[in-house]
């Protein structure tokens, strides 16, 4: 777990063990399996290449997806896929796709859309794959080249000498023990790299990415992107009757979200369903970053967890803004 205030480290402490039976200790600077967090450092480097002016928010994407014409993708644009609203199916049995043949790409580019484009938020990794995809197209490129270039220190495919080092996340039938290799299954079947999961980073790595918004709202910098798009980002793009949406992030809808009730309701975040999470709340200008495991030992819910989390975290600096 990490707290940072305006950029500065106040609190850092990890627990545990890298697995339930001969597990290595978990230090603060272990690599985890971010899950979905992929997703909002996937946002930052297509939020990036519009900075660039090499991308448009809202310019359909048609050049680079001419597959797209004619058919009803053909609308879609960039703040879209970034809001949730593009009309993507949520996501696909890797069984089917590995019995079908065909590349997860090719289904996440291609497969009918279940809304019209702007419709309706439908929460979607087929989008963040197909987001993947374009940004290579868009620089000829792969995709973990791309990512490193704004984040080197997140990675795809952890080298095999890690993987100990890495928490494990479940005993799984097809693969045994996951450990240091991607616990999505669709990101597995696509080598490890995607859009929407893949990445490995530790609670400080995480917090780098939070701090390009942060450091934007409080005009210290926020490279490499501009204010205008960190306020876009964090402000209401699409929204459905369980979560506000921002670009890449959620915003916090009510206090029963895993914030907590304490955070501001500016606060913004995300998480990843191996049990990941981070949110920041610009009214403090802090940054909780809360990495664990919710998959080990059987598929858990740890809202509740996180939310304890959140609420002490605010607890902890308001403590010491009034020492």
């Amino acid at each position: 777990m990490r707290l940072e205030q305006a950029g500065r480290l106040l609190f850092e402490r990890a627990y545990g063990e890298t697995r339930a039976i001969a597990g290595m200790p978990v230090f603060v600077d272990t690599s985890f399996d971010l899950a979905s967090l992929t997703k909002v450092v996937i946002s930052t480097v297509a939020l990036a290449h519009v900075a660039r002016g090499m991308l448009a928010l809202d310019a359909p994407l048609l050049a680079l997806v001419p597959e797209w014409r004619g058919t009803a993708h053909a609308p879609i644009t960039l703040r879209n896929i970034l809001a949730h609203n593009a009309g993507f199916q949520s996501g696909a049995d890797y069984r089917a796709l590995l019995a079908s043949g065909e590349r997860v790409e090719t289904y996440a580019l291609t497969h009918p859309l279940v809304a019209p484009a702007g419709e309706r938020v439908v929460y979607s990794d087929l989008g963040f794959i197909a987001l993947g995809a374009i940004l290579e197209r868009l620089r000829g490129r792969a995709l973990e080249t791309i990512v490193a270039e704004t984040f080197p220190s997140l990675a795809y495919r952890p080298p095999a000498r890690e993987r100990e080092t890495i928490p494990a996340t479940e005993l799984d039938e097809w693969r045994g023990l996951v450990q240091g290799t991607v616990h999505d299954e669709k990101a597995h079947v696509m080598g490890g790299v995607a859009g929407h999961a893949g990445l490995f980073g530790s609670a400080g790595h995480v917090a780098r990415v939070a701090e390009v918004y942060l450091g934007g709202l409080r005009g210290a910098g926020c490279a490499p992107l501009d204010e205008e798009l960190v306020r876009a980002a964090v402000s209401l793009q699409a929204e459905d009757p369980i979560a506000r949406r921002g670009l890449g992030w959620v915003l916090k809808t009510s206090d029963e979200n895993s914030c907590g009730a304490k955070m501001s309701a500016r606060s913004f975040g995300h998480t990843g369903f191996t049990g990941t999470s981070m949110w920041c709340d610009p009214e403090r200008d802090l940054t909780v970053v809360f990495l664990t495991n919710a998959v080990h030992y059987e598929r858990g819910d740890l809202r509740e967890l996180r939310a304890a989390v959140g609420d002490a975290a605010v607890d902890f600096v308001e403590c010491a803004r009034s020492a």
